[in-house]
């Protein structure tokens, strides 16, 4: 499927999903036909299509968009990229930035698409161990370069809000391919500028 910038809801998901909402408020003690509660379960319907639009996404198509060839053979750090997710155990937030850097192997894309296939792989039901992970690997399988790091930080509703209650915990987790693997000095350089 295509890469889609605008928010396009199928009207028989958002139906069907707010029929079993509405279930759902009935089974919590609430009376869905209350003014206040009148619209959640439709807004609910959208909101959680929209949390999960990366299915109907391709990160490998969102680089290939923008693909350019260029002797540049230095580290490309984009950092602190505003990161968005849904834990898949909970269906609560988790909320974070995100680091992400490759060393160009005669290929580069453009900056933006970087932060798109961030926002490809977080909008679905996920882990923040494999998001790190799939970002790394549709970068390092699309543009081939010398190497892909990937750092999370994480702040997890689920964690926060509910269970342990730690309102202060963040999770990190990296993922590293080729020289960023390999050489020591080159993966600190990464983590140093990131700090």
């Amino acid at each position: 499927m295509a890469y889609r910038k605008e928010e396009i809801y199928d009207e028989a998901v958002t139906r069907e999903i707010a029929e079993h909402y509405r279930k759902i408020l009935e089974l919590l003690g609430e009376n869905p036909d209350r003014e206040g509660l009148l619209k959640t379960p439709e807004r609910v319907a959208k909101a959680l299509q929209f949390l999960t639009k990366g299915n109907g996404e391709n990160g490998a198509e969102i680089i290939n968009s923008a693909l350019f060839e260029e002797d540049y053979s230095q580290m490309v750090l984009i950092k602190d990229i505003d990161l968005y997710s849904t834990c898949e155990h909970h269906v609560m937030p988790f909320i974070g930035k995100c680091h992400v850097a490759y060393i160009p192997d005669g290929k580069i894309t453009g900056l933006s698409k970087i932060a798109r296939v961030v926002e490809t792989y977080a909008r679905r039901l996920q882990v923040q161990e494999r998001l790190t992970m799939q970002i790394r690997d549709c970068i390092q399988q699309t543009l081939n370069p010398r190497g892909v790091a990937v750092v999370i930080e994480a702040s997890h509703t689920c964690m926060t809000l509910r269970g342990v209650q730690k309102a202060n915990a963040i999770t990190t987790t990296s993922a590293f391919s080729g020289i960023f693997l390999k050489d020591e000095r080159t993966r600190n350089e990464f983590l140093n500028l990131i700090r």
